[in-house]
């Protein structure tokens, strides 16, 4: 593909895989009477995967091999694919597996793109929205032909927040504590249900800040970067970059509050 080398060529491709894969679920997204017989656990009883999640990561991996066969590919459901390239592609094929599988808007096709290490490119497909967040390192975050930028700060009491829960019993019970302890300080709270849509809702500015424990590298690969090139501040706490233990989104100055507000709850702990 010409261009595929530039992050706005990765992005072009991403771009297009990404839509591709939401035709697809959207297509073959199965009707209600039906769906038990395509769901199995992972992790816990509530951690779900679908014929569909792996049906979308073979398709976004086939058609990404088919221009750039030496690329890596990490994805949610069948791991690191090597390569031999110093590019590696991030993939969630259904952020909000959940969400997808009880007919819910909140779920997304996720594609990050790095080169040496560093995200150049992202595309979240939130297709049941009809809505393509894209983003290219230093070019932006965009909705269609809409440049997003997150909300300014705005005092912590006035500030709507999304955040999530994992599947693991004991550690939900941590994160409900520590929401209870949150929620008071907040304008209100919002749970949508996918770690990428919730990360583009703080870009495009539906929410101010969005905070989670637990979520995986191919949840907030893509999105990370939309919101960051939104303008949001995004990170763990202490200073460290966003991990799983603990990603943080706002603008800056609300990030601050927000992460000041945390700490003191230990909110990384499971017990």
């Amino acid at each position: 593909m010409p261009g595929a080398t530039t992050p706005a060529g990765f992005l072009r491709l991403a771009e297009d895989i990404a839509r591709e894969a939401g035709d697809m679920l959207l297509a073959k997204r199965p009707a209600m009477s039906t769906r038990s017989a395509d769901i199995q656990t992972k992790s816990s009883p509530t951690d779900v995967v679908t014929v569909l999640d792996r049906a979308s990561e073979q398709l976004i991996r086939e058609r990404i091999l088919a221009v750039r066969p030496g690329d890596r590919i990490l994805g949610e459901e069948e791991g690191d694919h090597p390569g031999e390239t110093d590019v590696r592609w991030v993939v969630d094929p259904i952020d909000g597996t959940v969400n997808f599988l009880y007919g819910l808007s909140d779920w997304a096709v996720s594609i990050a793109v790095e080169v040496r290490g560093r995200v150049v490119a992202g595309v979240v497909n939130a297709a049941a929205r009809g809505e393509v967040f894209t983003a290219a390192v230093g070019e932006g975050a965009w909705l269609g032909g809409e440049r997003l930028r997150c909300n300014p700060a705005v005092p912590l009491g006035q500030a709507l927040v999304a955040t999530g829960f994992g599947y693991d019993a004991a550690r939900r019970a941590v994160q409900a504590e520590v929401l209870t302890a949150v929620l008071p300080r907040v304008r209100d709270i919002r749970r949508g249900g996918s770690c990428a849509v919730d990360l583009c809702s703080v870009a495009c500015g539906r929410v101010d800040a969005y905070y989670e424990r637990g979520v995986n590298y191919w949840d907030y690969a893509a999105a990370g970067l939309v919101a960051a090139e939104a303008g949001a501040r995004i990170g763990g706490l202490n200073g460290r970059p966003y991990n799983g233990d603990l990603t943080l989104c706002a603008a800056p100055g609300l990030f601050e509050d927000l992460h000041d507000l945390l700490v003191p709850l230990d909110p990384e702990r499971d017990a």
